[in-house]
């Protein structure tokens, strides 16, 4: 990431933030607008990209909760701090047509229940809520004053612990995932974000939720959650070295082409080409897109096969779509 230039380091950490906050919440089975939330951490960033979207009260709320983790990952982790975290998952006061206890530890039970009625398999307890203000003062304590563990590790472990006090009645996992977050970011000593953690437990969500179960059930040995977090961990970088290439070969491509007349349509289509288009090429869909003519679309595709930037695949007829030509920055 080092070699990198400014543009592409702000774009790739963009990127990285807007899907892990995205699939915190997928994970939870809430969806946010993608857009709105790559505008909100976009202005508050003060990174220039075109098309910003205004974000609702929910999601400025959210990206400030986010932000506040990795941007002030080196201020201490305090009961106060959590409670304007959880705060700004709920605005309302509501998930659905359900209250929230906003901003304070829960006041109820908490279990993880599945089968009929009657037949009910308890699968995890919570300590009682009497018990929630003692274990978050132990967790806190070990969170911003014991350094005796990697911090990689320490991340790991307090996600299990969190989310294993469960102190609020709802948000848990999300503020959990923060709390990941801002552990890492402590253990790079860095704001920087270029993989997204949430994205791979999303991914893995089943496994997640398996090995999470099961070591809470436990005796107290978490070395299979642990194993689990660090791989997840891995592959979440693995996926954005993907990403990376994908953002180095879209740069790659502009510069090369800084000089070649394009016209706007065709800059959309090409950006959206680099950027992993879906489905085949055809001239119908350019014409959607961009929001012209057939005519017009074939014209345009015509231009960038003069010009050697785009090709026709073997297909004939109504078949007829399109492709990249590889290219090699000089």
């Amino acid at each position: 990431m080092s070699a990198l230039g400014f543009s592409d380091k702000e774009e790739i950490t963009l990127n990285a933030l807007t899907f892990d906050l995205v699939k915190s919440f997928e994970i939870e089975g809430e969806s946010l607008n993608y857009h709105q939330v790559r505008s909100s951490i976009a202005r508050r960033l003060g990174i220039k990209v075109a098309g910003l979207v205004p974000g609702t009260r929910h999601i400025e709320g959210v990206v400030e909760m986010m932000l506040d983790a990795t941007g002030r990952y080196d201020q201490p982790l305090t009961n106060d701090r959590l409670f304007g975290w959880h705060a700004a998952l709920f605005p309302t006061g509501f998930t659905g047509p359900y209250e929230v206890e906003v901003g304070k530890f829960r006041t109820g039970k908490m279990q993880v229940v599945s089968g009929a009625m009657g037949m009910e398999k308890v699968h995890f307890e919570a300590p009682d809520p009497e018990l929630v203000d003692g274990e978050m003062e132990k967790f806190l304590d070990w969170f911003n004053n014991d350094h005796s563990l990697d911090p990689v590790l320490k991340a790991a472990l307090a996600h299990f612990w969190f989310v294993t006090i469960h102190p609020f009645d709802e948000g848990n996992g999300r503020i959990a995932r923060a709390i990941t977050d801002m552990m890492l970011a402590r253990s790079e000593n860095s704001s920087e974000r270029f993989y997204s953690m949430s994205s791979q437990i999303l991914n893995e969500r089943k496994r997640y939720y398996e090995t999470l179960q099961k070591v809470q059930g436990s005796s107290g040995d978490i070395t299979e959650w642990m194993n689990w977090f660090l791989h997840c961990l891995k592959n979440a970088m693995l996926a954005t070295e993907a990403t990376t290439r994908s953002i180095l070969r879209k740069a790659e491509f502009w510069k090369l082409h800084e000089q070649t007349p394009f016209n706007q349509r065709q800059r959309l289509m090409l950006n959206k080409i680099l950027d992993g288009f879906e489905g085949k090429l055809k001239t119908s869909k350019w014409a959607k897109i961009a929001k012209c003519s057939s005519d017009t679309a074939l014209r345009d595709i015509r231009d960038l096969m003069d010009k050697g930037i785009l090709r026709q695949t073997n297909e004939r007829g109504r078949s007829t779509n399109y492709e990249l030509v590889d290219f090699k920055a000089e």
